[in-house]
Order: C-alpha cells, then structure tokens, then sequence
C-alpha cells in the first residue's frame, strides 16, 4: 500500500482555478545557464522540493548532467538523466520532455523553449537568451491573461545582481 501511495504522489495533481502557479522568466545576458541553474536548483532542494530539468538537445543534457557533479568545487548536486532505474528517487531529474516522474513540482526549462506541459507543475523557470528571446516574448505574452498564471520577468542589473523587472 506505501509503495501505491508514494507513486500516486509523483503524478502532477490539477489545480483548481483559485491556485497559482508561478512562471519566473530568466533573460540571461550577463551570465550563463551554467552559472545560474545551479543556484536555482540548489534553492529548489534546499527547501525540500524536487526538480525537472527539460532540455531538447542530447548534448545540451550531457553539458547539464556534467554541470550538475562538477559546478563547484565543494560540493555537487545529486541528480540524474531520465530513463535510468530509480528516476522516482532522484532530487533533480533531467529529461527531454516533460515527464516528472521523480515528482518534481518545479520545472527549469533550460533550451528556452516553452512547454505549456509546464504550466502542470507548481513552478517554472524559463532560462532564455538573446537567441531565443523572441519565443519568451510570445510565451509571455500568451501567459499574460492565463487564470491562475503568475509571471515574473528577472534580468540582470549593472551589479549582476537578479532584479524582477515585471
């Protein structure tokens, strides 16, 4: 019966129109992916939740599970790619699609292309930069009047600093 119950858990429940969900958009100008994932992640487990990262690319995943053992040099991520044995143990998962089957109710999605699959989870974290800047406009705006959608918008300040600019 545990075993049933703690797997019901990992599937991402509905929300009803009176939650929100927050959608954080990351315009990456002064420092790369590799330099703030890390931290938002770090964040995300410290405070006992788990994480989906999606990334299109395979090498984009390999680049992000190598970044995830080796971005500092005292400490490490515990995490794994997706399609491995024990996916549902897992803190961080890393994944092309976005499948959360380690229960994750955050979301980064690292290529900068939105998913609306990631309006299911609690929370999402779209890192984009000059490449894909026109895809985050049109997905801001498609969330503008999405009941029970919060968006932020976080650039970089002078200082290097993450200042919330709307």
């Amino acid at each position: 019966m545990r075993k049933v119950a703690a797997k019901l858990s990992t599937v991402p429940q509905a929300r009803t129109s009176l939650y929100r969900m927050q959608v954080d958009f990351y315009h990456l100008t002064a420092q790369p992916l590799d330099r703030v994932l890390p931290r938002i992640a770090e964040r995300v487990v410290e405070t006992g939740g788990r994480l989906l990262i999606v990334a299109e690319s395979e090498g984009q995943r390999a680049d992000l599970d190598k970044l995830l053992w080796t971005y500092a040099p005292e400490s490490f991520l515990a995490h794994a790619r997706a399609g491995g044995d024990h996916d549902e143990a897992q803190p961080i998962l890393i994944d092309e699609s976005v499948r959360a089957t380690n229960g994750a109710r955050h979301i980064a999605i690292a290529d900068g292309m939105w998913r609306e699959d990631a309006l299911s989870f609690d929370r999402a974290f779209h890192f984009f930069d000059e490449e894909r800047i026109v895809e985050a406009r049109a997905a801001w705006k498609a969330l503008a009047d999405r009941d029970g959608v919060e968006r932020r918008y976080w650039k970089q300040g002078e200082a290097g600093r993450w200042e919330q600019a709307a």
